[in-house]
């Protein structure tokens, strides 16, 4: 904050200036008389010097121009702090001179809202639980300060490893190393990588060198912590788990806990299994949206035999795009792949099956790429930063509302982006649209409250009606009126609803009847 005190708030700053602007141009308007006296006297000026002051006068009214121009670039630069982006600067943060070099050189100066709040007490030693939407910039919420806190202990290849990223995925794992190799740039620290899919004895070389930041899969970290030799990580300062609710899932959770019992049991690592409180950090907290506002979404009911004839078609049409398809196992991705391949559609394909030479190549090139198709599982849904993707084709419906919601989070990533996507679904399962809705809106708190007040005000006003023989509270099917408010089943509401609907009419003061169907508001006497 004192960065920002000394240079100025820039939003502060271009204000002064037009509140400044404002009062020379009231100087002007009472000045006016004495610049019609000097146009008279025009007249009896040289052409050449009236010709002259014309053009001065000019200058000045486009250099002015210019100076307008800029400012209002200034004050646009900055974020409004109502999307994914902040008002601060990475500079607020007082970040080191080879951070900040690397940081500028990654074409970043305006922070995300999540590496705004999260950055701060990260940097001061503090436990944070972090959550954001997709494409806000989380892997750089946690590894500036990573980063900052090894430059600050001057830490060397020989201290071993001070911090370690384990993500869910090698994807994410690639994506996450090619991001702390761009911040490192300037940096002597090491940086190593290790996934499953490449030699272990290749990694473990490089461990014994010393690695300082270390990015990670669970099982094969497990493996390094467990067989090699020479692997230092007594000196381990910070502990990252990306994508954190993916792993607390079974499959993750046995490798996870014996790779927490095998790291040092020093204080601030003991705090990972939160026995101490940690600051939660929602910058979604209290939006309505679960997807970004970007996105627009649809369906397309289709028979079964005509699926793959409409997904040809699109893709047909589609061609120019960048088009993400997502299937519900391997085995389809390969046989898809093979058959558009074959009628002349080129795509890409990535599934947990490939190996990791193939599946690395495939996605580097199709995230460098301005249009084309890739057909993938869910191995890539979650976590990577894939750059325009113009399209989210979900062929087989997710197994999960938050996998669909992952999913979808591949396109309209960032500030002010926008995307598309399109699920496929048979006649037969059309019900899955409700049941998606039902899902989204018991797991987000704000939508569950926003809800259950709606449903409940339904009834009161439903039973406010003052002609009974029609609207019969009682002959309602509960059950049903729930479901159009996203409810698998009716919440509780007050039991006494004659009582509560009395109160509700007499402080509205409506009166609905045949003559007034509209329920107008009764007279105050």
């Amino acid at each position: 904050m004192a960065h920002f005190e000394s240079h100025g708030n820039p939003v502060m700053d271009s204000t002064k200036k037009r509140k400044r602007k404002r009062n020379t141009k009231n100087l002007e308007t009472a000045q006016l008389p004495h610049k019609q006296e000097d146009d008279l006297c025009e007249e009896h000026l040289p052409e050449e010097q009236v010709g002259e002051k014309k053009r001065k006068t000019e200058e000045e009214r486009e250099e002015n121009k210019d100076k307008d121009d800029d400012e209002v670039k200034k004050v646009m630069k900055i974020g409004s702090g109502s999307g994914i982006m902040a008002t601060e600067t990475f500079s607020s943060m007082s970040l080191s001179e080879p951070t900040m070099n690397a940081i500028k050189d990654m074409g970043f100066q305006y922070m995300t809202q999540i590496q705004a709040r999260a950055i701060p007490p990260l940097m001061e030693g503090r436990d944070v639980l972090g959550a954001a939407r997709t494409g806000s910039g989380k892997t750089l919420a946690f590894l500036v300060p990573a980063v900052e806190l090894l430059y600050k202990l001057k830490f060397t290849p020989r201290n071993g490893t001070g911090v370690i990223v384990i993500c869910p995925t090698r994807e994410l794992a690639i994506q996450t190393h090619d991001v702390a190799k761009d911040l490192l740039k300037y940096h002597s620290q090491t940086l190593g990588l290790v996934i499953g899919g490449l030699t272990t004895s290749g990694e473990a070389k490089r461990l014994v060198k010393g690695v300082n930041v270390l990015v990670a899969t669970p099982g094969r970290l497990l493996d390094h912590l467990r067989n090699t030799k020479g692997f230092i990580y007594k000196s381990l300062k910070y502990l990252v788990v990306d994508e954190a609710d993916r792993m607390l899932e079974a499959n993750f959770e046995r490798e996870m806990n014996p790779i927490i019992t095998l790291l040092p049991k020093i204080e601030d690592l003991a705090r990972i299994s939160f026995r101490e409180t940690p600051i939660y950090i929602d910058v979604d907290e209290g939006r309505k949206r679960v997807t970004n506002e970007g996105l627009q979404q649809g369906h397309a009911v289709v028979p079964s035999a005509k699926r793959f004839v409409i997904l040809y078609s699109f893709l047909k049409r589609n061609m120019a795009k960048k088009v993400m398809v997502f299937f519900s196992s391997c085995n389809s991705v390969k046989f898809h792949s093979e058959l558009l391949r074959y009628i002349g559609i080129d795509c890409l394909d990535i599934s947990g099956q490939q190996k990791m030479s193939k599946r690395g190549p495939t996605l580097s090139n199709f995230s460098k790429a301005e249009k084309g198709i890739l057909l993938c599982t869910d191995v890539v849904g979650r976590g990577l930063d894939i750059p325009a993707v113009d399209w989210i084709v979900q062929y087989d419906p997710p197994d999960k509302p938050k996998e669909y919601i992952h999913r979808v989070g591949r396109t309209a990533r960032g500030e002010g982006a926008k995307g598309n996507a399109l699920i496929f679904l048979i006649p037969e399962e059309l019900q899955f649209l409700r049941y998606l809705k039902v899902k989204l809106v018991e797991n987000n708190y704000y939508l569950n409250k926003s809800a259950k007040e709606a449903y409940r005000s339904y009834l009161l006003a439903y039973n406010s009606h003052s002609n009974k023989d029609i609207f019969d509270v009682h002959r309602l099917d509960l059950q049903a009126v729930a479901a159009s408010f996203c409810f698998s089943s009716p919440p509780k509401v007050n039991q006494n609803i004659d009582s509560s609907a009395s109160k509700f009419r007499k402080r509205t003061r409506h009166g609905f009847s045949f003559t007034d169907p509209y329920g107008t508001k009764a007279a105050t006497p």
